[in-house]
Parts: C-alpha cells; structure tokens; sequence
C-alpha cells in the first residue's frame, strides 16, 4: 500500500522542504515503524525548497495478518489466502498513518507552529483505493465536502472483458487544508471506504471516532453513512456516535432540530453555524467587561474552554460539570494544547445546584444553553449556587422558543429531547430581571443569531453585571 502527501506552495514565504518538519520525519532519511500488520517505511522521494513529497509504504505481513482470524470478509478459508489486503488502502493503512505521523494528526509542530496552523496546498495520492458500494461517486461524496478536490479513476475489473470496473479507484485530492486536517480525513474516511476493518470493532472505536473527525463529522452530509461503516454497522456504537457527535455539533440544540422533527429549513449553506455565532457573542461580551478569570459552568465537550484558552487575554479557565464522561470529552479536546495552555485550565466535576464559595473569585460564569436542561423545581438551586457567590458577571445562554416557528416546530415542540423546558423573550426577560433583583445584580440582554422581526433571534442572552455595594 502507498499513500503520497506533496506540499508545493505557490510563494516563497516557507520552503515546501518544511514538510519534513510538520510530518516529523527528516526528509534526508528513510525510517521504518511497526504497523502492527507489517513494516511502515516513510520516505521522501523529492525534496527541495520548491516542492516536497513524503511517501508512506506499508508493506503487509500476510502470515500474520490471518492468524487466528475469525471474523470479518476475510474469515473463510479461501479468503483468508485471496484477498485485496496487502495492496488496497485500508484500515492497514490508516493504523500505519497514526503511528507514522501521530504527532502531525495532532496539529502539533513546535519548530513550525504557524505553518501546522495554516492551511496548505496539499496534493494526497493513494494508487489503490477501495470503493465498495459506491464507487468513484461515493470518494466524491466522502471527499468534496471536507474541501477537497477529487479525481478518482475506476479502472476496468478485468482488462479486454466485460466486467465492468474494479472496486478501486486510483485517488488524486489536491485542496488548501491543515495537514492535521487532512490525515484525519485519510484516517476515519480509508476504513469506510473499504467498508471493513482487520481489527475487532469494540466500544472504544466511538472515543477514535469522535476525537479524530472533531470539527467535520458532525455537519458532514454523509455523517451516517461515515458512522456507520467506520463501526462495522454496530447498531449500539452507532447510536452512541451519532447522539456525542450531535452534541459535539451542538446541532441538536440549533440548526438540527427541525430535521429531527420531519421539518426542512431552506438555510443558504454558507451560513455561520448558530453555535458558532453563540460562541463569538459569548466572547465578545467576555471580552468588553474585561473579564480574565472565567469558569464555564456545565462545560460539556469543552468547546467554550479551548475558545478561552486560545486568547491569552483570560488567564485563568475552569471548566465545571457533573457528568465525568463530558469531562473526559474535554480532556481530549484539549490534548493539542501547548503547555503554557494547560497550566491556564483546570476541570473539575461537581453539580451546579451546590454552592462553590471559590467562584466568587472569577470575573465571569458561564451557563451556556445550561438552564433548559435544569427541572423547573431545581432552578431556585442553580439560581443560589451560580447567582449567590456574587462573582462580578455572569453570562447566560438560552434558546427563544418563540423562534422554533422558524425552524417548523410545532407550538409546544421542544429544540431536543433533554430540553425540560423553553423560555419566550418575555419569561427569559422575567426570570433573569427577578434573578438580578435578587441577588444585586443589573442585567442586559442580547440577541444571537438571525433576527426575524417577529420572532427575535434563535438564542437569548443576558448579561449579569454586580451591583456595587
């Protein structure tokens, strides 16, 4: 199996030699790694300032690979002898890309940091691609939305017969991406093409899944598809993917919902994600009070935290939740981050109904799309845990229910099946005015999204300023 990856830019603002630097393999050596399955070797057949190729071949230990092989395409005695696996890229391939560039996948490069940031003109050829099921249409499916360019050749199954064309395809992606971005692509999309995999698929495949296609799986158009064939057709690891990928997404709390209820919303494509536009709000207010030390209450996955943690305007990040699995997701999200990073953020579990007299030392608490998901008969306790401390702001989320007319939900329908309840502009306004009365604070609100005239915006938020004594 062989995979290319070419770097050639178009200016001389970096060498295309620095390839070597972002894959963490010298371009002047050629170095081996155990692939499990076989022997990786990573080399570089051309390498100069102008354009730069790094080649991973993997040769396959065929003896190896059927021993003790008991299930999978492979598993009948014939085909544990004839079979494509030595020469189609396939989960083989993707195992040996995480350990021959396993720092890369990360997006770390200390030597090049701003080149790891940037997004490259890459050129990835793979000779022998499978396509089961789908063909060189479905690599374009799979592909294309990521951006990139696709050039697929199916070529004939049998040369001089009529058999129609083989289930590869020889592949060309050519795009401007992150070099991390596009081995993530490599890594999760080879196994569903092929629609198989050499290993046993266990419950540990969701976390690899989830945390090597954050940032694209969730609003990809073939997510299912994706979902599914990466976890051999697991219905019980699917469902668990596709719900932590909704929530990773935050779509089922914005533009997904009305595809959940049956309902189409005619959205221009290029439109800036709803959890996008909270999250540039949520900052920008942060960032007008002057806030440094900033804890986010119920911090799920983690995505306020490594927003907060990329300014180094806040100085001090917690991230608070009762759930440690949600923990967990966040401590991955923030394995990329730099040293200096780590020593800025602390996580902890606890429930948001118990008071933590330590918040009252922090400039700002977040409950981002946190009170819906509260029983009606505990927000008094939220209420007296996050208000009572008296930290200087706090920062508040909600969706307007009053905008789920826009999304085709009927009257009543809530945005997501965890949601216990959702406040109009006027019972938002109620309760936080009754909240700031309480607990000596004065309150102002914003509006997030797209506004309709009618309706107002899809999120609600407000921001608690403390009274002076």
């Amino acid at each position: 199996m062989l995979l290319t990856i070419t770097l050639a830019p178009h200016t001389d603002a970096y060498p295309a030699s620095d390839l070597g630097f972002l894959l963490h393999k010298h371009p002047d050596r050629v170095q081996t790694i155990d692939a499990g399955s076989g022997t990786a070797t990573v080399f570089y057949p051309e390498s100069s300032p102008a354009r730069a190729t790094a080649a991973l071949l993997l040769e396959v230990d065929p003896i190896a690979l059927v021993r003790g092989k008991k299930t999978g395409p492979e598993a009948f005695a014939l085909g544990q002898y004839v079979n494509d696996r030595p020469y189609a890229a396939s989960s083989l391939l993707a195992v040996a890309i995480k350990r021959a560039f396993s720092t890369a996948m990360t997006g770390r490069c200390d030597s090049r940091p701003e080149l790891a940031a940037s997004e490259l003109p890459l050129t990835i050829h793979v000779p022998a691609c499978p396509a089961r099921r789908g063909g060189a249409d479905l690599v374009r499916r799979l592909f294309e939305p990521l951006g990139w360019q696709v050039d697929a050749v199916a070529p004939p199954l049998a040369a001089g017969l009529d058999w129609g064309p083989a289930p590869y395809v020889d592949l060309t992606l050519t795009g401007r991406l992150r070099l991390a971005d596009a081995l993530s692509h490599l890594y999760v999309l080879l196994p569903v093409l092929d629609d198989a995999k050499h290993y046993w698929v266990g419950a540990d495949e969701v976390d690899k899944l989830v945390r090597r296609a954050e940032g694209w799986l969730a609003s990809h158009p073939e997510r299912g598809l994706i979902t599914d064939r990466y976890l051999a057709h697991r219905r019980s690891f699917v469902s668990d993917a596709v719900a932590r990928l909704a929530a990773l997404d935050d779509a089922s709390d914005d533009e997904a919902a009305p595809a959940a209820s049956g309902c189409v919303v005619d959205e221009p494509t290029d439109r800036t994600p709803l959890r996008q536009q909270r999250l540039d709000a949520v900052l920008a207010v942060l960032r007008a009070v002057g806030a440094r030390r900033v804890a986010d209450l119920g911090c799920g996955e983690g995505l306020y935290l490594r927003a907060l943690l990329d300014d180094p305007m806040f100085t001090e990040v917690l991230g608070i939740d009762v759930s440690a699995r949600e923990l967990d997701k966040a401590e991955r999200r923030l394995e990329r981050l730099s040293d200096s990073q780590r020593a800025r953020v602390t996580l902890r579990q606890g429930s948001l109904t118990y008071t933590d007299p330590a918040l009252a030392a922090f400039d700002a608490l977040l409950l981002i799309e946190v009170i819906e998901h509260v029983e009606s008969d505990r927000l008094a306790s939220l209420e007296a845990s996050v208000f009572g401390v008296r930290a200087a702001h706090v920062v508040v989320t909600t969706p307007n229910a009053e905008y789920n007319a826009i999304y085709g939900l009927a009257s009543g329908q809530l945005r997501h099946a965890d949601h216990r309840f959702e406040w109009t502009r006027s019972e938002f306004a109620d309760w936080a005015h009754g909240v700031a009365e309480r607990h000596g604070y004065a309150v102002e609100f914003r509006g997030v999204g797209e506004a309709d005239d009618d309706l107002g915006t899809p999120t609600q938020l407000a921001l608690f300023t403390r009274e002076a004594s």
